[in-house]
C-alpha cells in the first residue's frame, strides 16, 4: 500500500503536478482521428492533464490542437466557425489558425496591427495509427514522434475503442498490467482450451490453461518493465510452462500479450485527477487484425449501443453495468458483458481516485506494486533533473513486445525470441507531422 502522499504523486496530473509534467514530455493523444474526420467539420472539445483544448480538421486536412478559449474575451471556440483554414470564434469573430496565428480581427480597425502581436497557445500535432497527438510539453524542446509500439508501422491495421471513464488513470493502468485478475473477471469470455497458445474467436479469446494463481517474475527496464505470469499449461504441465509477457511502457501504455490473429495494446490517457480516456487497441496485419466497428461490437463499446457520442459508457453505477444476474446464476461469472467493461466495473467504482492506503496486497499483485514503484522513483527521478522516463536514449527499443507461448520450463522468457502477430512486419514508416511554431521537421 502507498501514503496518501505517494497517492497523490502518482495519481494527480493537473496543472504544475510533477506526473502531469513528466507526461507531457511525451507526445500525447488527444482524440481520436474519426472525431474529426472532416475538413471544416465541427471542432471537438478536448481535455488533457487538466488543459481545455479544441480541436478541428482545417480546410486543407490539416489539424489543429488549440486552447479551447479565444484570446479574446475567453469564450469557448468549440462553438466557433470552422472556415477558410481557420476557427472563428462566434463572439466576435476573431479568427485562429492551426498554428495558433490570428488571422483575422474583424472588430478591430481595417488599419490595426494588434493581430500581428497576439498568438493563441497551439501544440504540435501528428496523425498516426488513428489518433491526433499533440506534444504538450517545453515548446523550445519538441522531440520527434516515434510511432508507438502498437502502430509501428503506416501499413498495420489499427481498430481503437475509446471509453471516456470518471476515474484516475492509474487505477486503470494498474488494470490493464494485473495478468492475474483475467483468471476471475474475465473468466467466461477468456476461456480454457486445448489450444498451443493465446487463441481468438469471434466470441472469445482461448487460453491453454485453467490456472488461476499465476507466479509473477519482473524485468525492470529504462521506458518502464516487462513482466511474465507463468501458469500451468493444460497439456505436458510436468515438462512445460505458459508464459503471458506484458510490457509496461511508460508512462500510460500496456502492450498485452496477443493472440494468434491480432495484437493487443491501451494506452490510457488522464483527461485529469479523475477522469481518464481509455483506448483498447487491436492492430497488426490487416488479414487477420479485426475492422474498428468489428472489435468495438466484440468489447461492447459500440458508439450509440453501448456508448454516448461522446464515448462515455452507457453501463454505470447507477444500472450496476447491466449486469445480469440470471445470466450470473446460469453460470456466467460476471453477468457483465464485454472485456473492458469487466474491467470498467472494477475501475470505476475504485472511486474517482482509488484510496492505496488501506489496501492488503498479495504475491499476484507484483506488476500493480512494480508499476507504482517505477513511476514514483521516475517522478521523483524527474523532479531531481533526470530525463523522463521512456524518453530520449530511454524509449522502449523497437525489438521489444508483448508475447504469450508454451515453453520448457528451463527457457528464461526474458530471453524468448518473440515477434509481434504478423507474417512480415513492413520497414517503419515515418508520419507526416504538423506542427505550430516552432517549426518542427517534416517528413
Amino acid at each position: 500500500m502507498l501514503t496518501s502522499q505517494e497517492n497523490d504523486l502518482l495519481c494527480r496530473v493537473e496543472g504544475d503536478a510533477p506526473m502531469g509534467q513528466l507526461m507531457r514530455r511525451h507526445w500525447t493523444p488527444v482524440c481520436l482521428a474519426e472525431e474529426v474526420s472532416e475538413p471544416d467539420g465541427a471542432p471537438v472539445r478536448a481535455r488533457v492533464f487538466g488543459e481545455d483544448l479544441v480541436v478541428f480538421r482545417n480546410t486543407e486536412g490539416r489539424v489543429g490542437v488549440l486552447d479551447e478559449y479565444c484570446p479574446h474575451r475567453h469564450a469557448s471556440l468549440v462553438y466557433g466557425r470552422n472556415e477558410g483554414c481557420g476557427l472563428r470564434c462566434l463572439y466576435h469573430g476573431w479568427k485562429m489558425d492551426v498554428d495558433g496565428n490570428v488571422v483575422e480581427m474583424v472588430s478591430e480597425p481595417a488599419a490595426s496591427t494588434m493581430a500581428q502581436h497576439v498568438k493563441h497557445k497551439a501544440y504540435p500535432i501528428t496523425e498516426w495509427g488513428g489518433m491526433i497527438w499533440a506534444f504538450m510539453g517545453p515548446q523550445e524542446a519538441i522531440p520527434a514522434f516515434t510511432p508507438p509500439r502498437w502502430a509501428p508501422v503506416a501499413e498495420a491495421r489499427v481498430a481503437i475503442a475509446k471509453a471516456v471513464l470518471p476515474c484516475n488513470w492509474a487505477q486503470i493502468l494498474e488494470g490493464a498490467i494485473d495478468s492475474a485478475h483475467s483468471s476471475s473477471l474475465h473468466s467466461s469470455d477468456f476461456v480454457p482450451a486445448h489450444v498451443n497458445t493465446g487463441a481468438a474467436t469471434s466470441k472469445n479469446w482461448l487460453r491453454p490453461s485453467t490456472d488461476k494463481a499465476p507466479r509473477l517474475q519482473v524485468e525492470r527496464t529504462s521506458y518502464g518493465f516487462r513482466y511474465a505470469a507463468l501458469r500451468r499449461p493444460i497439456e505436458d504441465a510436468d515438462t512445460k510452462v505458459y508464459v503471458r509477457s506484458s510490457v509496461f511502457v511508460a508512462p500510460t501504455t500496456v502492450l498485452v500479450p496477443p493472440n494468434n490473429l491480432y495484437n493487443v495494446a491501451n494506452i490510457n490517457v488522464p483527461i485529469d485527477d479523475v477522469n481518464t480516456a481509455f483506448y483498447f487497441i487491436a492492430w497488426g496485419n490487416p488479414a487477420t487484425t479485426p475492422e474498428t466497428e468489428t472489435w468495438r461490437k466484440f468489447l461492447g463499446q459500440q458508439l450509440g449501443v453501448d456508448l454516448d457520442e461522446y464515448y462515455r459508457p452507457l453501463r454505470n453505477r447507477e444500472n450496476h453495468f447491466w449486469q445480469d444476474r440470471k445470466a450470473m446464476a446460469a453460470g456466467n461469472f460476471t453477468g457483465i458483458t464485454g472485456f473492458p467493461n469487466q474491467d470498467i466495473a472494477m475501475w470505476v467504482t475504485m472511486g474517482p481516485i482509488a484510496d492505496r492506503t488501506t489496501e492488503r496486497l498479495g504475491a499476484s499483485d507484483l506488476a500493480v506494486v512494480e508499476l507504482r514503484k517505477r513511476m514514483l522513483a521516475a517522478v521523483r527521478d524527474f523532479e531531481n533533473g533526470k530525463t523522463a522516463i521512456g524518453t530520449g536514449e530511454l524509449t522502449i527499443p523497437a525489438s521489444v513486445c508483448s508475447f504469450q507461448a508454451i515453453v520448457p520450463k528451463d527457457t528464461d522468457w526474458r530471453a524468448f525470441p518473440a515477434h509481434y502477430v504478423w507474417d512480415k512486419v513492413p520497414s517503419t514508416n515515418q508520419p507526416a507531422q504538423q506542427s505550430a511554431s516552432p517549426q518542427t521537421s517534416t517528413a
